[in-house]
This record gives C-alpha cells, structure tokens and sequence, in this order.
C-alpha cells in the first residue's frame, strides 16, 4: 500500500480549510437565511422520501416509536446582539427518563390522536402545506404524505405540551435518517423545522430548561469533546462496560453549562453533515467529561 506523503503540518492545513468551508457555508446562511432555508429544503428532500420507505426489518428498538423536531430558530445571544441561526433543544427535567439530558422536543406517538391533528396538516396553510415539495408528495404517493403528516403531527404535539411551541410558527423543511435508542425500546423520526416568529418558549414538568446553541458552536471542533458514562455499582451487572466513552459536544452559556450526547448527538451530527459537509473531529484524545448512569437516569424521580 502507497504510504500518503502528507504530514502533520498539511493534516493541519487541511483541517483548517475545512474548518474555513464550513464556517464560509454558515456565513452564507447568516447573510441571506431565506436563500439558506430553501437551499435546506433541497438538500433534505431525499431525506423525507428515505425516512418515510424505511421499511426495515422489525427489530426491539421498534416497539415504540416517536418523532422529535431538530427545531432552528434565530437567536440573541444576549440583548441588543445580532440574530444568529441556534439550535433549540430542552433540557430533561428530574422527574422522566434520561434526567439532565439535551433533546429534540417530541415524543412517543398517541396513533388515534395524531391522526386526527395529522388531518389538520393536509389544510392550506399548515406548515406542510408550505413545503415546496408537498403538493407532490401527496398527488403521487399519498400514503408517504400520511405518514409524514402523523409523525409532524406527533412532534408538533408534543413540542406544544413540552415547551408551547406554536404550530402554526413553524415551517417544514426536512427530515433526517431515523435513530434508536440504545437505552431504551424506542426508534425515532426526527423532522427539520425551521421557527419563524415565536422568541419565547415555557417548559412544561418534563422540561428543567431550554437551551440554545448557535450553529457556529457546532460547527467548531473544539467544542467537541468525551462524555465518560459511568455505570452505578449495582447496575453494573445490566450494562457493560460499567466505563463508556461517547463523543459529545460541551456548551457553556453565561449561567450554565451542558453536554450534548447520545442520540441527540447523532441527529446533530447527521443534520451537519448534510448541511455543511461537516464530520466531527475524533475525540479518543480530548478531555472527558463525567456521567452517571443510575437508577434515576434510567426512570426520573417522583
């Protein structure tokens, strides 16, 4: 096999051109986000038709299914500041499952009821309605457009009880592939949506707070690090290693600090790949940063 002739130094060099492209990608989409957003639409497209043929073999992980919003919004860092496209994501409260981690808001399914709000997405106007590709979608496969409506119905519902996110605020641009938990039983469709108007959101019980990241913050390998999960002694048994390394992202605001991981993670990491081009640095050689695994984590306090 040819050994490359490239060194440390052009390693770096590369590196740092990517690192220049994908920045001179989220430029563009700063300097001009309505030319941005349907260049999105474009590029998630395929995605939707991918996620909703997805038609795999059973497997455990399928015995629930949820759909979750990758919600993008324009944000101020602080008052006064330039706008700047972030990523919205809830913070789990003490009281569920997986307590202290950064989701998508959304959820499990409630098929009855979301079917009946997934009639509401076929009106003029709806958010799917607004979708380049819509009128399409549901002339030529109508069955694929009923799906789509009962999986944006369920993150639409969900998001509302979770955080009040207006539905009517929102515009449809995309999917990405679908995930599964390690965890627990449960596959996920996670859908793109981008929020126009709405600036404030209120967390329900489930939720201890809401987080924004700034796209750019993403994008910057440095902010990407190892979350060590630690297994609790007496759990030990029921998941090993009792020691797991998963690649994360840390963001530190003016008041708190969070880790981003897990399959929240790989929804992100998916959506900037896509988008930007961008693969996150390895991290098998950067600090890490402490987890538990316990029994609260697992089930939520009362």
């Amino acid at each position: 096999m040819e050994r490359s002739s490239a060194g440390p130094r052009d390693n770096k060099s590369r590196t740092g051109k990517a690192m220049s492209d994908h920045f001179d990608a989220y430029g563009r989409m700063l300097s001009d986000p309505a030319n941005w957003r349907q260049s999105l639409i474009r590029v998630l497209e395929p995605q939707v038709h991918r996620l909703l043929d997805d038609r795999g073999p059973p497997q455990p992980s399928d015995s629930k299914a949820s759909s979750v919003l990758l919600l993008l919004a324009p944000t101020s860092p602080h008052p006064g500041a330039p706008a700047e496209t972030s990523l919205i994501l809830t913070k789990r409260s003490r009281m569920v499952r997986q307590a202290g981690d950064l989701c998508c808001p959304g959820g499990i399914t409630a098929p009855r009821l979301d079917a009946v709000l997934a009639n509401l997405l076929l009106l003029p106007c709806s958010p799917l309605s607004r979708w380049p590709f819509w009128a399409a979608l549901h002339r030529h496969t109508p069955a694929q457009s009923r799906k789509l409506a009962f999986l944006l119905a369920t993150g639409l519902r969900e998001s509302w009880e979770e955080i009040r996110l207006n539905p009517t605020r929102v515009l449809f641009l995309g999917a990405l592939p679908k995930q599964r938990l390690l965890l627990f039983p449960r596959s996920i469709h996670p859908l793109v949506v981008w929020v126009e108007r709405q600036r404030r959101f209120f967390p329900s019980w489930e939720v201890d707070r809401i987080v924004s990241i700034p796209v750019r913050r993403l994008l910057d390998p440095n902010n990407h690090y190892r979350y060590r999960l630690y297994v609790a002694p007496h759990l030990a048994d029921l998941y090993q290693p009792n020691i797991q390394d998963f690649p994360c992202v840390f963001h530190r605001d003016h008041h708190h600090a969070e880790v981003l991981w897990g399959v929240t993670y790989r929804i992100v990491m998916e959506f900037l790949e896509l988008v930007f081009g961008f693969r996150p640095p390895d991290v098998t050689n950067r600090p890490f940063i402490p987890g538990l695994l316990d029994e609260s984590y697992l089930n939520g306090r009362d």
